[in-house]
């Protein structure tokens, strides 16, 4: 079978919550659906150990922010950024993500990203209203 006819959400998501969280919430920040990322920060910043800078910058930073200590999850806001501009991942990122991540974990990441604009588009055009107390992109300031 091709690695990605196994692609599923779920419990059989080959990455942890962290990795999950920050294409998620970076996903959702690029796509301007603030229900959606404000839903996830609120249940899942702490579990992913997502720090307030963290946060913020998934918001409104860069995977050059100074609160990124780690290759990986600079490699992860790449992935969203370059997905969002350009709808590819040149080779370069790949290979570069490819040394932190196995084939299943990039094809997992990569559907993930498109699940969650998907679903920021749906939420945005449905004009779904913020969950009361959810974070908002205007709380987690600016840099």
């Amino acid at each position: 079978m091709e690695p990605w006819g196994r692609y599923q959400l779920g419990k059989g998501f080959s990455s942890g919550v962290r990795e999950r969280e920050i294409v998620i919430d970076r996903t959702c920040a690029r796509c301007g659906c603030e229900y959606e990322w404000g839903v996830h920060v609120a249940f899942f910043a702490e579990r992913a150990s997502l720090t307030d800078p963290q946060v913020t910058s998934l918001a409104h930073g860069s995977d050059g922010d100074q609160c990124w200590a780690s290759e990986r999850d600079r490699l992860l806001i790449r992935l969203v950024d370059d997905l969002h501009d350009t709808g590819d991942l040149g080779d370069q990122l790949w290979s570069d993500l490819a040394e932190h991540f196995d084939e299943a974990q990039l094809l997992d990441l990569t559907m993930l990203c498109g699940w969650y604009h998907a679903i920021s588009f749906t939420a945005r055009a449905a004009r779904v209203p913020l969950e009361a107390g959810a974070p908002t992109f205007d709380a987690v300031g600016k840099f």
